[in-house]
């Protein structure tokens, strides 16, 4: 007859659980069909940046026929207020608008995240300095630190991406602070600080997996807000190249010709509401397999 061992399990034994993987949460939120809609339309508009300035027609300043032309003959979508073809213009402008807003997310996220870990795991005064520091930037109207910025330095593409960059910092840190807070009282992380792993080892090797499901949600989320300030920086004239091919500028220069030829400003603004949908379906779905609605349906 076996006997139970008396001999205790060392706390520095205990593993700590598994993390909760992005890769597997993206998975299972696919399984949403609006996940799926998202994805397919931020996939193709995507494509489109990439691959529309080499099937565009004509170039995005090449004059092709009378200002405000209906669509037909050369230009299929008429031509704007310069004779420059709406079309061409069209498939040259997302590619600036989607750099700049994944360039200014992925800084937000890296400096929102690494904020929020530190912030989460300090538990002293720290904390409280971070945290009170990202109450202050998000006192300001979001857009209004990037018009100060641009309005002191220029419209430079760098200047828009930093600007909005730090706004969307605080939002990110707050939320993986939040989301890190319940993890950094769990026993696993006690036991790592026993053995004696770096600090940096437990913020981004157990604490940001455990956090990733809100993080990606809030990822989404800050990606359709930097797509819209950037329209409504260049609708305001504030783009890197006021004359180039850019959706918000189009939108802007375009504008008071919609009830001669709407084409010009209607295109971007469908190509924009269309990319700001998609990604807020994706966001949406992460966060509802993340809270495990709709699971049922999704798994169906």
């Amino acid at each position: 007859m076996s006997q139970v061992s008396d001999v205790a399990v060392p706390d520095a034994e205990v593993a700590p659980p598994p993390p909760v993987r992005g890769t597997s949460l993206l998975r299972r939120s696919l399984r949403l069909w609006r996940t799926r809609i998202g994805v397919a339309l931020v996939g193709a508009l995507v494509l489109l940046a990439i691959i529309g300035p080499y099937v565009a027609p004509y170039g995005p300043s090449t004059p092709v026929g009378a200002p405000n032309a209906n669509p037909g003959g050369k230009a299929v979508l008429g031509t704007d207020y310069l004779g420059q073809d709406v079309l061409s213009r069209l498939l040259y402008g997302g590619r600036s608008i989607l750099v700049m807003a994944v360039l200014a997310t992925a800084l937000g996220l890296i400096a929102g995240v690494a904020i929020g870990l530190v912030a989460a795991y300090s538990r002293n005064a720290l904390d409280d300095t971070l945290m009170r520091g990202m109450d202050v930037i998000m006192a300001f109207p979001q857009i209004m630190l990037a018009l100060i910025a641009v309005a002191i330095i220029g419209p430079h593409a760098w200047v828009i991406v930093v600007a909005i960059a730090l706004t969307t910092a605080p939002r990110i840190a707050r939320v993986a602070r939040g989301a890190a807070q319940p993890v950094v009282e769990r026993d696993f992380i006690a036991c790592s600080e026993a053995m004696g792993v770096p600090r940096w080892r437990i913020l981004f090797g157990e604490l940001l997996p455990n956090t990733l499901g809100p993080l990606m949600v809030e990822a989404s989320l800050r990606m359709t807000y930097s797509i819209a300030v950037i329209a409504a920086l260049a609708f305001l004239g504030l783009a890197p190249d006021p004359n180039g091919a850019n959706w918000g500028t189009m939108i802007q220069q375009n504008q008071i010709l919609l009830a001669v030829q709407p084409w010009g400003a209607v295109a971007p603004i469908i190509a924009i509401a269309l990319l700001t949908i998609g990604t807020g379906l994706i966001g949406d779905g992460i966060a509802r397999t993340a809270a495990g609605i709709d699971r049922a349906r999704g798994e169906a």
